[in-house]
C-alpha cells in the first residue's frame, strides 16, 4: 500500500505479510536493495484490520465513513468479498473509526476466508509446495502476465494460456459434528467415497477449511481419515470466481 502524501522522491510503502516470515522477508528484500537509499523495517506502531462487510453492506468504500484515525482505508486488493483493509495507529478506538461496527477476533476473519476459499500466509500457501495457478492467485490479482521475468514465469504463463489446471484450492465443509481442524495434519489425503485420491487438506477452523482438490471430484462425496476415523466433507466452487473458472 502507498501511504497517502508519500509522493515524489520519498514514497512510503507498506507491505503486508505473514508475521511468521517477517524476518526472512526483510532479509530477502535487503538482497535486492543493492545501493539504493531504501530503508526497510517493520512498523510495530501500526495495526492492521480487516473490515468484512455485513450481509446488507454494499461492496464499495463509499458506504464507509471518513476515518480521521485511519492511516489507510482501501478495498482489499484480492477480491470484493474480502471487504477492506484498514491500517490505524496502534491503540486506535475502532468504534470511532467505523461507528456501528462489531469487533470480532482473528478466528472470525479466518472463518470468513475459509468460507470464500481465500488462501493467506505460509500455512495456506506453503513455500516450495503451493503453485500460483492451483492456489487461484490469478483470481486474486496475485499474478501479472505483462510484467518482466520472475522465477517460474515460463511454466506459470504456459499453464495459464493452455488453460489446463486440474487442481485448485477450494472451500470445504465438514459434516456435523465438525472435527477439530487443528488436529488434522496439513497435507492429509482426501478421498472420494470409492477410495480414489481427490486431494489434500490444507487448513481450517471449526467445520470450515480449504483443500487442494482435483476439479474432477469436487461434486462427489469426499472424506478423510483422522485417528482411524472416517470424516465426511464436501467442497464447493466460490461464487466470486470468474464463471469460466468453475468449469
Amino acid at each position: 500500500f502507498r501511504l497517502p502524501g508519500s509522493v515524489g522522491e520519498d514514497p512510503q510503502l507498506l507491505l503486508e505479510c505473514d508475521s511468521s516470515v517477517l524476518e526472512p522477508l526483510q532479509k530477502h528484500l535487503q538482497l535486492y536493495k543493492i545501493r539504493r537509499k531504501v530503508d526497510i523495517g517493520p512498523r510495530p506502531d501500526l495495526s492492521l484490520w480487516a473490515v468484512i462487510p455485513g450481509e446488507q453492506a454494499a461492496h464499495t468504500t463509499s458506504s464507509l465513513p471518513k476515518c480521521s484515525q485511519a492511516l489507510l482505508l482501501t478495498p482489499d486488493p484480492r477480491t470484493q468479498v474480502m471487504g477492506w483493509r484498514l491500517i490505524t495507529k496502534k491503540g486506535a478506538n475502532l468504534s470511532e473509526v467505523i461507528p456501528g461496527s462489531e469487533v470480532g477476533d482473528v478466528q472470525d476473519y479466518h472463518r470468513h476466508r475459509y468460507r470464500q476459499g481465500i488462501p493467506e500466509g505460509v500455512k495456506d500457501l506453503p513455500p516450495g509446495v503451493a503453485l500460483p495457478l492451483e492456489s487461484n492467485l490469478t483470481f486474486l490479482n496475485g499474478i501479472s502476465f505483462t510484467k518482466g521475468c520472475y522465477i517460474g514465469q515460463e511454466l506459470t504463463a504456459r499453464t495459464h494460456h493452455m488453460g489446463v489446471i486440474r487442481k485448485r484450492l477450494l472451500p470445504i465443509t465438514f459434516a456435523a459434528p465438525p472435527p477439530p481442524c487443528r488436529g488434522i495434519p496439513e497435507g492429509t489425503e482426501i478421498f472420494t467415497e470409492s477410495g480414489k485420491p481427490a486431494g489434500k487438506f490444507r487448513a481450517g477452523g471449526g467445520e470450515l477449511g480449504i483443500a487442494l482438490l482435483r476439479l474432477a471430484h469436487i461434486n462427489e462425496p469426499l472424506c478423510l481419515h483422522v485417528a482411524g476415523e472416517k470424516v465426511k466433507l464436501s467442497a464447493n466452487t466460490p461464487q466470486w470466481w470468474p464463471k469460466a473458472a468453475a468449469k
